[in-house]
Parts: structure tokens; sequence; C-alpha cells
């Protein structure tokens, strides 16, 4: 079993930063692939940004590219969201998720066995 505790959220304004933290323990080498969600009211889930842990190659959202970095620390088991530039639209609850990706979905949440609790990102102008 995975456990995945979000950390980093908050109220910034527009034009702002934050960066995410994704705190991982238990039996992570069942997952090849860490994600991040995020979900506003009334909409669905969507994928963000996702790193394939073995060799990091990332993956984003074309709303986010540019403004997002997705990273790992293997020593801290710890995966980062670096968002900058930071828009109203951004405002959701983020989640971070690991799965096995073997179709290359990564922005599909059927994808991902494990989630995390979300931590709140909101971004007022």
């Amino acid at each position: 079993q995975v456990q995945l505790v979000e950390s980093g959220g908050g109220s910034v304004q527009a034009g702002g930063s934050l960066r995410l933290s994704c705190a991982a323990s238990g039996y992570t080498y069942s997952n090849n692939c860490m994600g991040w969600f995020r979900q506003a009211p009334g909409k669905e889930r969507e994928g963000v940004a996702a790193i394939l842990t073995g060799g990091g190659v990332t993956y984003y959202a074309d709303s986010v590219k540019g403004r997002f970095t997705i990273s790992q620390d293997n020593a801290k088991n710890t995966v980062y969201l670096q968002m900058n530039s930071l828009k109203a639209e951004d405002t959701a609850m983020y989640y971070c998720a690991a799965g096995w990706m073997r179709g290359g979905r990564w922005y599909e949440t059927r994808e991902y066995n494990y989630w995390g609790q979300g931590t709140q990102v909101t971004v007022s102008s």
C-alpha cells in the first residue's frame, strides 16, 4: 500500500507562485508514475502533470505548460509541483496520485491506484 500526503496549498494573488509537495510512504515500487490532478467545483477532475518515477519523463496539460513544473526527490520520496504565473482559473483542489501507467494515458484518473487527501489552491485577482 502507498500513502500520499500533499502540502503547500494556500491562497495567492494572480501572477504569484506556489510549490506543492507530495510525500509518499509505503511500497512505492508498485508504481511507476506520479501525477497531479485538480478539481474545481462543478468540474471533472483533470490531469495537470505527471512524472515517470524511473526515468523522470514528464507530461503536462496544455493549460499549464510553461508555468508548472513537476519534479521528484527520491531521497525524500517526494514529488513536487512548482506553480508559477498562477491564474484565477488554476483555483482548485489539487490531488497527488500514484499508479502504474502502461498506455501513456497519464491524464486518466483510472490509471492511478492511490490518492492523497488534496490541498486547496486559491488564486485571486
